[in-house]
């Protein structure tokens, strides 16, 4: 599952067609992802300005000027596409094609935006794990969806003393902790092993022993991987592609993650180990890691 960098990614490509635009058209084709679209979805999107394009842990968000807020979930597989008309357009960090004839009209092309930039953004879902639905915008933060989600780890609200804080009494190993969205939101199996292996921490290690000076050093790590790895697109292991079709590039740079058997990037003479937690895989180094 995409995890904060990737959606990150894709908030950055969509943002200079979609923030400030009006949705122009909007196509589904078929009557739901995971769940199903909400009633009149297609009709509260038409003709709507967006305000705002955010994200909130591994969701986007679009603020819409009626009040209400699209939320789109990437899911499993979940991919969204720019295509702009005529000539290629450099809009930002993105180079988008022209569009096709035919874009939008894949077997696995659900549901289609034409947006007034001029642009058209196609959602791609084989696996149909993604969602998509229309909240009011003031009221976000009591829905299912977000109530009881964790600070975001880029924030300046994310600090040693918060971490510290979450972390105490907690009997769980600090890789668990860490991946838990009550906790932290948006940070996932890839970041945590790569932020734990920069900060030299266990993730064995239980959170409950994480001193505050270990929490400063996580805190520091966490905020430097996730930004490495937006700057790098995010990483593409399986369904991760960025909006103009380009591949993440940050798992060519993981230091622990699916490297298992491989010596250790500290040159401690260690080698990275895979174990098993929480039903994920976590790569670490034992040697230097503790």
């Amino acid at each position: 599952m995409p995890e904060l960098p990737e959606v990150e990614t894709v908030r950055m490509g969509l943002q200079p067609v979609i923030e400030g635009h009006r949705f122009t058209h909007v196509l589904t084709r078929r009557g739901d992802l995971r769940v199903p679209f909400p009633k009149n979805f297609v009709k509260r999107l038409t003709g709507r300005e967006v305000t705002r394009l955010w994200r909130r842990a591994k969701y986007l968000l679009a603020d819409l000027n009626a009040g209400e807020t699209l939320i789109i979930h990437l899911g499993m597989s979940g991919r969204m596409s720019v295509f702009t008309e005529g000539r290629e357009r450099n809009l930002g960090r993105y180079v988008y094609e022209a569009a096709p004839s035919e874009a939008g009209h894949g077997k696995h092309d659900h549901v289609v935006f034409e947006t007034d930039a001029p642009a058209r953004i196609v959602f791609t879902d084989p696996r149909r794990f993604g969602l998509m639905t229309i909240l009011k915008t003031g009221a976000l933060n009591d829905t299912a969806l977000f109530k009881g989600l964790g600070i975001e780890p880029l924030s300046e609200e994310f600090d040693s003393a918060y971490l510290a804080k979450v972390l105490s009494g907690k009997k769980t190993p600090i890789k668990a902790a860490l991946s838990d969205q009550r906790v932290i939101a948006g940070l996932g199996n890839i970041y945590v092993c790569e932020a734990l292996f920069r900060a030299r921490t266990s993730p064995k290690r239980l959170a409950k022993q994480v001193s505050l000076k270990s929490a400063a050093a996580l805190v520091t790590t966490i905020k430097a991987v996730l930004r490495d790895a937006i700057k790098a697109g995010g990483s593409s292991l399986r369904d991760h592609k960025r909006v103009d079709g380009a591949l993440g590039e940050f798992q060519h740079h993981c230091a622990v993650y699916d490297r298992e058997g491989r010596p250790c990037p500290n040159n401690c003479r260690g080698v990275v180990k895979r174990i098993v937690q929480s039903g994920r895989s976590t790569f670490y180094c034992p040697k230097c890691q503790k």
